[in-house]
């Protein structure tokens, strides 16, 4: 399989780690130095990874279409914009996954989050909120990670009604906190307390092979699927 590797950062390169540890071949890599890059280099890759920065993220999706070729979407920032992406990626008859995390232990953590905030609606004495802890030099607070659980326990919760990036008392108010620590590649945790004891789900991050590898196996995966708009839910058949 042939890879466009759009971001050429940290991420980009344990991705190329990954994938060319499977056999495959990097075509093209994008990083700040050739950042305005044309559609028409893209026309050598069966699959493009794209790990850039928000503010590129769209561009570079809509260059993916351009040179109708798939694309899985790790950056995360850009989702005011999603409308716009997906109506494009439908009428182009395009392809595309996106994720807040690739890595496979965070999206069975998402599921496990869910069916937890399901468990907990009734139990109105314990207090949910999330912490999300990663490197100093990610660029958005909250992680789309946290955003992804706060927005599943909403979902699940009757007095949740949306989510903050502080600590909050309003009954219908989700806290999430964001730390910033110097090489901490990612740790999500969810916690219920009460007065009488606390319940506690995370995930940690040893590093970023496991983001690298669930990325691979989802530009593995979609190089075989019709056009459309795809999650990780889809690649891990949940």
């Amino acid at each position: 399989m042939k890879i466009a590797l759009l971001g050429y950062g940290k991420m980009g390169q344990e991705i190329e780690k990954v994938a060319l540890s499977k056999g495959h071949t990097i075509v093209l890599k994008v990083s700040s130095k050739n950042a305005e890059f044309k559609s028409t280099e893209l026309n050598q890759a069966d699959v493009a990874i794209e790990f850039s920065k928000p503010e590129f993220a769209v561009s570079n999706i809509i260059k993916c279409f351009e040179a109708n070729v798939p694309v899985i979407v790790g950056t995360t920032g850009w989702y005011s914009s999603f409308e716009e992406v997906r109506s494009m990626c439908v009428s182009k008859k395009q392809s595309l996954v996106y994720a807040t995390n690739f890595s496979i232990g965070v999206n069975l953590f998402f599921k496990l989050n869910q069916e937890l905030a399901k468990l907990m609606n009734p139990h109105k004495e314990y207090k949910v909120e999330a912490e999300e802890i990663h490197h100093t030099q990610k660029l958005d607070a909250p992680s789309g990670t946290a955003i992804s659980l706060a927005e599943q326990i909403i979902a699940e919760t009757d007095h949740k009604n949306s989510w903050v990036n502080t600590e909050s008392s309003r009954e219908d108010e989700l806290s999430i906190i964001s730390r910033r620590i110097d090489e901490v590649p990612g740790t999500h945790s969810v916690y219920y307390k009460s007065t009488t004891d606390e319940i506690e789900i995370k995930h940690t991050a040893h590093n970023r092979s496991g983001f690298a590898g669930g990325a691979v196996l989802a530009a593995e995966w979609i190089v075989q699927k019709e056009s459309g708009i795809y999650t990780m839910k889809d690649v891990l058949s949940f």
